[in-house]
């Protein structure tokens, strides 16, 4: 009797080519849509940090009568003066650094795994009480309805060119995340990642004026930036019964 071959169903060379070549491209097409949606997360994420950043900083000033002054960035974790205001806010030197999360009871760190850098004006964080010629002085208050901060928005650095237009003024504080470049930032460890190219981004990162940006994305510029604004401040001071 002749031997009948059994046919055993299967994929030849060819057909297991095709399929691993169609589920690449599916792959290829999906990581792009899933990293957009992830980076889309972290951005969603700083922003609600930020906005608690924003109510735990006016939150210290009903309860202090003042801003608090800056964390130093150097420090890490069993240092002292880890994630804590600087004490005592001596100077204008001071008031400038990183977030001091622990202070006020907030993250340490953005989306991206980095601190927020944080700047106050000085006048709004000493000890001292507040002064001026125009206005009620009230006693255990750093400020007063009539003082103004020192900082402020841009958007475009004063050495782009055409250099920025002021987007707000006398702010008495500022928050910023370094976004997902992380240009400028400072890390956990204590130590501050480099800026590239951006003047922007630059501007940002250093404290050597009062002047820093905020504007939408872009190739070289992803800072979230978000400030306290003095109308803001001074309306829930009055409202607590902290300012006339």
């Amino acid at each position: 009797m002749p031997v009948v071959k059994k046919m055993y169903p299967g994929f030849t060379l060819v057909e297991m080519a095709m399929v691993l070549f169609i589920i690449t491209l599916l792959l290829s097409g999906l990581v792009p849509t899933i990293t957009s949606q992830i980076e889309q997360q972290r951005t969603n994420e700083t922003r609600r940090q930020m906005s608690e950043i924003k109510d735990a900083l006016i939150g210290f000033a009903l309860r202090n009568g003042r801003l608090p002054c800056a964390a130093d960035p150097t420090k890490y974790l069993g240092q002292a003066g880890y994630g804590t205001e600087r004490s005592p806010c001596a100077n204008a030197a001071d008031a400038s650094g990183v977030l001091p999360w622990i202070t006020l009871g907030t993250s340490e760190t953005d989306g991206w795994g980095n601190r927020f850098s944080y700047r106050v004006t000085y006048t709004f964080a000493d000890t001292t009480n507040g002064t001026g010629a125009s206005c009620t002085v009230t006693a255990g208050i750093s400020f007063q309805l009539c003082s103004t901060g020192n900082l402020t928005i841009k958007s475009a650095s004063p050495l782009a060119v055409p250099p920025g237009t002021t987007v707000a003024s006398d702010i008495p504080a500022i928050i910023i995340s370094h976004g997902k470049n992380g240009a400028g930032a400072w890390t956990k460890q204590g130590t501050q990642l480099a800026v590239g190219s951006s003047t922007d981004e630059l501007e940002n990162s250093n404290h050597s004026n009062t002047d820093y940006v905020s504007h939408i994305p872009a190739s070289n510029f992803d800072d979230l930036v978000e400030w306290i604004t003095p109308n803001i401040l001074y309306n829930r001071m009055v409202t607590a019964g902290k300012l006339p």
